[in-house]
């Protein structure tokens, strides 16, 4: 019952950011008001938008752990590693003010791309592992999510850690306007 709920919920979100991401390319390259707009928008609201991204990906991953069922794999928990603490990084800086958090916030972010990244190319079929996953729990490969024939879980993490950098990357060009 809930996973007929859940997955759909959460897939058009990721349908929806990954449109978005499009839109925060171009207005990127856009030297017109309205990218330049866009930008000054996100690079001001960064910890903001940031602790939203970072509390929706910890909802995610709990709803489909906690309520769903479906038990993490060893990647799943290793990419939890590098999410949940930005949570708290980025509530402290919220609060502080604080905006040099992304010096420490890009390198977890790193972290989960090349391990959502990995796990991505498990699932797809990859049979080169650098990193086998342990016999205890849920196999790396299994695919427990397969919504608009590409959002996995680890393309909902992927997408998590991509707007964490594109964000990073918005306030660190919003800092230099």
């Amino acid at each position: 019952m809930l996973r007929e709920i859940i997955t759909p919920v959460i897939s058009y979100a990721t349908l929806f950011s990954h449109l978005v991401f499009f839109v925060l390319l171009i207005a990127l390259v856009s030297r017109n008001s309205w990218g330049k707009g866009l930008i000054t928008f996100i690079g001001r609201n960064a910890l903001v938008f940031s602790l939203v991204t970072v509390l929706s990906a910890i909802v995610g991953s709990l709803l489909y752990s906690g309520f769903v069922g479906y038990e993490p794999c060893e990647l799943c928990w290793w990419q939890r590693i590098f999410i949940y603490p930005q949570f708290v990084l980025f509530a402290m800086a919220l609060y502080h003010k604080d905006e040099s958090v992304f010096r420490y916030s890009v390198p977890l972010s790193i972290l989960v791309f090349i391990t959502a990244l990995y796990h991505t190319y498990i699932q797809l079929g990859g049979t080169t592992s650098i990193l086998p996953c342990t016999s205890e729990g849920a196999a790396c490969a299994k695919v427990f999510v397969n919504e608009f024939s590409y959002i996995t879980i680890p393309t909902m993490a992927l997408t998590i850690s991509v707007y964490l950098l594109l964000i990073a990357l918005i306030n660190r060009i919003y800092q230099r306007i």
